[in-house]
């Protein structure tokens, strides 16, 4: 048997549809673009970085429903209280789920915030609450916290998708206020739709971001957080 020479006449060469096509990056990114004016309204820094941190409560909650039958376990959640819940998602009247938009009851699950603070933690999976939150006031090394401004739908541009969600934040504490963190709250509930019962986890944290430098709002200037969610950007 002439082995050798059969291994030598077999086409080893890649096939084409196997070569780069510029679309083997990651489909999914996440942004945070910081905007700072002073109080004049002009623009004194624009700060962007890459978000890449989603916590182990965004984890849990984004198991599919077939995980929790399949192994019959729950997900422990831990809220910003350092309390937790236990998670256990299924199909019927008697499992508690998060409904969105949940119409057939006062149970919602909704985003609350974007919050800023003065600490930083080097594991973000782990967090549950920001390193040292700032607070909402006007008292010293305080911030004033605006509405939170959420896209009616996605926006498609060519091959893109993406959505935005935004916060402004008023300085009016008489001394310039230093962030060094950032994240996304959501409020956690858990509901029985047919039968009216909730329980929940309350404020929880489901993304974490610690800045890449320190970001300063001027005495009567204002900070505008964007975080940008896209697809196939």
């Amino acid at each position: 048997m002439m082995v050798g020479k059969g291994v030598e006449d077999i086409d080893i060469g890649m096939p084409r549809d196997a070569y780069e096509t510029g679309k083997d990056t990651p489909t999914f990114n996440a942004y945070l673009t910081i905007i700072v004016r002073d109080s004049e309204g002009r623009v004194t820094k624009i700060h962007r970085q890459r978000s890449h941190s989603p916590t182990a409560n965004f984890i849990g909650l984004m198991l599919p429903t077939v995980y929790f039958s399949n192994t019959n376990n729950s997900y422990t959640l831990k809220n910003t209280g350092n309390g937790t819940c236990s998670y256990q998602p299924g199909i019927g009247t008697n499992y508690y789920d998060i409904a969105y938009p949940n119409a057939a009851s006062n149970y919602n699950t909704y985003l609350v915030m974007i919050q800023v603070g003065s600490g930083q933690q080097s594991n973000p999976y782990n967090a549950y609450s920001l390193a040292s939150p700032i607070a909402n006031g006007s008292g010293a090394g305080q911030l004033v916290y605006g509405q939170l401004s959420l896209p009616s739908n996605v926006t498609v541009s060519g091959s893109e998708v993406y959505f935005n969600i935004s916060q402004t934040f008023n300085n009016q504490s008489g001394g310039t206020v230093t962030i060094t963190e950032v994240g996304i709250i959501l409020y956690v509930s858990f509901a029985q739709p047919h039968n009216n019962y909730s329980s929940g986890c309350g404020q929880t944290l489901v993304w974490y971001d610690v800045l890449s430098s320190p970001i300063s709002i001027p005495n009567g200037g204002t900070l505008v957080i964007y975080y940008t969610f896209t697809v196939n950007p």
